[in-house]
């Protein structure tokens, strides 16, 4: 009914999309007398610094987790009240003597308004760079004049004059559409926006196509799901016996514990799907019913698609059925060396269903041996030069060499060891092997590093703080700024 549709239809609006269409609202919703209401000089000036950060922080979400992981509603609510805590900042200071209180606007505008929406750490850390690069008195050098952005077709500065007017006048200048890097960002970030754009696009039409038998003399539906569902049952592996591997381990060490609470997750996965294919191909032949499950499994396996039922028991990963399955292959392969041979001298930490607790293990039973105190104890990293897990030719005494991680938003300079741009067209890219040391927390001195947070796939973190593993330190020749706003992160699977 028409009444019921007009009661339930909601307007939402949204803000607009670039940095052109997002000033130009702002300043149209500001009256002229804002500008010349407060008595202090800069007022104008700091306010456009004010609108175009607000509209930084709004055309970062568009490049999804490389922007920001978790996408964050800023709106004209948290422009109004930054504006008015900047008036009411500056009169006060010029009660005093005259001086911009930088830091206490840093901390209210980047902590408390915006970096109060931002739920993430790394995501703070990106608002806090922001007020870092654009708040201080050398936007207001005269011999080193300041810019947002500037390349060879633009460049976003600072407009000289102080009325409302002449804002919207430069504000009509500047492009309708911009490059990432506008906002720190590299240009690849474009890349990975359409990219994922297509991703969802191609989802959305494999959920839309038919799932009725075919009948033009093809194979039927439930002919190729068979298929599919006998070819998986054909690579499951037997059950681990957990009970004579853990009198074969002998001494319980904390990474022994590890492997063996592994193992029993590794189980429950090999025998749900086992369940589920066998169930499946008695239910095609009419032997059972079809329930909601098994239905939900044929739909995912006629999609090449990862059914929900195996999912929850498995890793966090991105990956189609076809690689998914190479990928579990692979994890009982590691599983069943480190039963046979001992603990892998290089670990692939993406086999494991999680592999922050592997860490832990590290840490634990070095503090054991050395009699650190646990919690005045970290880890610290480094990148080999090793690129290949064959190159390592022994084990290390305390903590562990890493393979199988994924940069993205940079690139690794093997002789030089240390993070340079990214290359044109490459996205992610593999890290040589990481090395991981236990250490204590008051000897680790670590001077030109980046703090690279590591993330089990390309989803990053969400909002309930899943995702995160650790954190790794790599060296750099450039401030740690500039990899912030690119969204440098290390992955463990890629997609």
């Amino acid at each position: 009914p028409d009444g019921i549709f007009k009661r339930s239809f909601k307007v939402v609006p949204e803000p607009p999309n670039g940095l052109k269409l997002n000033l130009r609202q702002t300043y149209t919703k500001i009256p002229s007398n804002v500008l010349t209401d407060c008595t202090h000089d800069a007022f104008p000036e700091l306010l456009f610094v004010l609108s175009f950060f607000h509209a930084v922080v709004q055309e970062r979400r568009k490049y999804g987790k490389i922007g920001w992981n978790i996408p964050y509603d800023f709106n004209e609510s948290d422009l109004r009240v930054c504006m008015e805590l900047l008036k009411t900042y500056l009169e006060k200071s010029m009660e005093v003597d005259g001086k911009i209180p930088w830091s206490s606007l840093k901390y209210l505008i980047g902590e408390v308004m915006y970096g109060g929406r931002a739920i993430d750490n790394f995501d703070r850390r990106i608002i806090n760079t922001y007020m870092d690069e654009y708040m201080g008195d050398f936007i207001f050098d005269s011999f080193q004049p300041f810019f947002f952005y500037k390349d060879k077709t633009v460049a976003y500065n600072i407009p000289k004059e102080k009325q409302r007017d002449k804002f919207m006048e430069y504000i009509e200048k500047l492009p309708l559409s911009n490059t990432p890097r506008v906002f720190g960002l590299h240009s690849n970030a474009e890349i990975g926006y359409f990219t994922n754009a297509a991703k969802d696009m191609w989802s959305y039409m494999i959920e839309l196509q038919p799932q009725t038998s075919s009948s033009d003399g093809g194979i039927s539906r439930e002919q190729y799901i068979e298929k599919v569902a006998v070819d998986i049952e054909e690579k499951l592996p037997v059950l681990f016996e957990l009970d004579r591997i853990r009198k074969q381990l002998g001494e319980i060490t904390p990474t022994t514990v590890v492997l063996l609470q592994e193992l029993e997750r590794f189980n429950a996965l090999i025998a749900k799907m086992k369940l589920s294919v066998v169930t499946l191909q008695r239910a095609l032949a009419g032997e059972v019913g079809m329930s909601a499950e098994l239905d939900e499994v044929a739909k995912a396996l006629f999609n090449g698609q990862i059914p929900n039922a195996w999912r929850r028991l498995a890793p966090d990963t991105l990956k189609s059925l076809g690689n998914w399955i190479a990928h579990f292959t692979r994890r009982f392969n590691q599983y069943s060396t480190w039963i046979e041979k001992g603990e892998p001298a290089v670990m692939w930490l993406s086999g494991l269903h999680i592999p922050e607790s592997y860490l832990t293990a590290l840490v634990q039973a070095t503090c054991r041996r050395n009699g650190w105190p646990l919690d005045k104890s970290t880890l610290y990293t480094t990148v080999t030069k090793h690129t290949k897990r064959e190159s390592v030719r022994e084990k290390l005494h305390s903590g562990c060499y890493v393979e199988g991680l994924y940069l993205e938003g940079a690139s690794w300079d093997l002789e030089e060891a240390c993070l340079r741009k990214s290359k044109p067209k490459v996205l992610i890219e593999d890290l040589p092997i990481l090395k991981i040391i236990p250490i204590e927390s008051h000897r680790l001195k670590l001077q030109n590093t980046f703090r690279t947070p590591v993330y089990t796939t390309s989803e990053r973190r969400n909002a309930m703080g899943v995702g995160l593993v650790f954190e790794a330190d790599l060296s750099t020749t450039d401030h740690s700024s500039h990899w912030v706003l690119q969204g440098v992160a290390l992955m463990l699977n890629a997609d």
